[in-house]
């Protein structure tokens, strides 16, 4: 047996219980609620003793004749109701999707119109009611009949709205597993408007009726002492305050159970929870609501994932102010700090290690480049193979954009030297005037920022790969830092590649010592490979020209 086929018999055996309950309350309860109706009006309501007093077996006959119907209505009420909403077979082991597709098509049409055919069942027995008693009594007495049919259209009546309030409770539960399976898409059974009016004709139409009936009888044939219509008013306002609270309260709940569902979903969405959805339960306008509800949500849901992948590619701010903001090409001249980190020895790496390590490697060492600019309210602008940029003060500004590059600097140093083994990286840390902005064409660009710090950061990641602790900051980013400048120190000026001018090179005072003990180092060394150098040359010249001298 297939899962579907397994599922489908399992929801089956449930709903064959649910309907045998709901044909059990459908044929008991409203048949006793319309006959108490009959048995008040006919007992208080209309002057029958006066009317039976020309045949005294007419109120014997009547007795008699609706026992019988009563229990005759329950027994062909429930064959007939079984009938109506018996729930097809589920198809067998074997059987296809499409069998299963026309088994549950089938058990929709069941649930969804299961309080209308119970209904249904109930307004024809009490018409073929209505017509047996009135052909009873009307030879004897046509005011008889008249009066006798009067009463038990009011029982069926209210025979007939209290079927349908419980068979729609009843089900209610299977309504909403059989519509989330499949949404509405338009009103399914009789809407709200029909609904209220079934509750007012019920819990007011039907007593009110009644008091028109009295008084109409009292002018028209008398029979009527002060008394009894006292009597008739006291019982019929009583039957119209129990009753119509009663049906009031369904009423009530079947309208707003919908609706309280869908606020209760709405302040989850409100509060950022778009996983939250309402079950789709009542057959009305109120079901086609909630079903839109869900599809809104979903519509929320997906926009909010293609958001967050968006800003994951892009870097949140970038993506916020897309959204918030019509897009066009160009820029603006802004002044930030850039940040650029490159892995030293990356090609080592790639050379010694299988593919897999690698990508590994770099996943935990951009996690923490992501980690710290972000601490720093920077922005990841790209990553470039084994490097990355980081640009703070752009597309969000900053009242302190170097420092903040600055601290950055320091604090990505630290970490990658005691978080990440086997791997070093130079950081180069420049700031200054970029133009930042959407670059490309309208069928695909970037915001990113174009400048000399861009170029000045990149150069800066050669020096610093070359000193200890591997991060290094142009002049230009400690002049425009805050405090943070205090932290670092210039140790060298020099003409990095591509440019003209010469650079000043800072780095965090910590390492600031050894940097110029390194580079006092390099620098005698440097001289001394020269000396040796020139040595060499001038012995090479003097040998070449040995053999002209003799």
């Amino acid at each position: 047996m297939s899962r579907a086929t397994r599922g489908v018999t399992a929801e089956d055996h449930g709903l064959r219980l649910v309907t045998r309950v709901a044909l059990g309350l459908v044929v008991v309860t409203p048949n006793i609620v319309g006959a108490g109706v009959v048995l008040v009006v006919a007992a208080w309501v209309l002057p029958l003793g006066e009317l039976v007093a020309f045949d005294p077996a007419a109120l014997v006959r009547n007795l008699i004749a609706f026992g019988a119907y009563l229990l005759g209505a329950i027994l062909v009420g429930s064959i007939w109701g079984h009938f109506r909403v018996r729930v097809p077979r589920a198809p067998g082991p074997g059987a296809g999707d499409d069998a299963v597709r026309r088994h549950r098509r089938r058990v929709r049409r069941v649930v969804l119109r299961g309080p209308l055919r119970l209904a249904t069942v109930q307004a024809v027995l009490w018409i073929a009611a209505l017509v047996l008693f009135v052909l009873i009594n009307v030879f004897s007495s046509p005011r008889l009949g008249i009066s006798v049919g009067v009463t038990v259209a009011l029982g069926g009546i209210a025979t007939v709205a209290v079927t349908y309030r419980l068979v729609e409770r009843v089900l209610r539960h299977e309504v909403a597993r059989v519509l989330n399976d499949r949404p509405p898409r338009g009103r399914l059974l009789p809407g709200v408007v029909l609904r209220a009016i079934g509750s007012w004709a019920l819990g007011t139409a039907v007593p009110l009726v009644g008091v028109l009936l009295a008084a109409a009888a009292a002018l028209a044939f008398g029979g009527y002492s002060t008394d009894r219509l006292a009597i008739v008013v006291l019982v019929l306002g009583g039957v119209a305050l129990v009753v119509g609270l009663l049906v009031t309260v369904l009423t009530a709940n079947s309208t707003a159970a919908p609706v309280l569902a869908l606020r209760r979903a709405q302040r989850r969405v409100e509060e950022g929870d778009y996983d939250a959805e309402v079950a789709v339960f009542d057959t009305t306008e109120l079901g086609v609501l909630q079903a839109g509800f869900n599809t809104m949500v979903a519509g929320l849901r997906e926009r909010e994932r293609v958001r967050d992948l968006f800003g994951r590619h892009v870097g949140e701010d970038v993506a916020r102010t897309a959204l918030e903001n019509d897009v066009e090409l160009g820029g603006e001249v802004r002044e930030v700090a850039v940040l650029f980190v490159d892995l030293v020895g990356s090609t080592r790496l790639a050379a010694t290690r299988p593919p897999q390590e690698v990508v590994e490697a770099l996943n935990a060492f951009f996690a923490v480049v992501i980690d710290v600019v972000e601490q720093h309210d920077g922005w990841i602008n790209k990553f470039e193979g084994d490097a990355a940029l980081a640009v703070f003060g752009a597309p969000t500004a900053l009242d302190d954009a170097a420092g903040c590059a600055l601290r950055a600097g320091r604090e990505l140093s630290r970490r990658i030297a005691t978080e990440l083994d086997d791997i070093s990286a130079g950081i180069g840390v420049s700031a200054g005037e970029a133009v930042a902005g959407n670059i490309g064409d309208t069928r695909r660009y970037e915001y990113t920022v174009i400048g000399d710090p861009v170029n000045e950061a990149a150069r800066l990641t050669e020096a610093a790969k070359e000193i200890d602790g591997c991060v290094v900051a142009s002049g230009a980013a400690l002049e425009r830092a805050g405090g943070e400048a205090e932290r670092w120190q210039v140790i060298e000026s020099r003409v990095l590649r591509g440019r003209d001018a010469e650079t000043d090179l800072a780095v965090p005072r910590e390492h600031a010592g050894a940097c110029v003990d390194s580079g006092a180092s390099e620098e005698s060394g440097a001289r001394q490979d020269s000396e040796v150098s020139e040595g060499s040359e001038a012995s090479q010249v003097s040998d070449r020209r040995a053999p002209s001298l003799g």
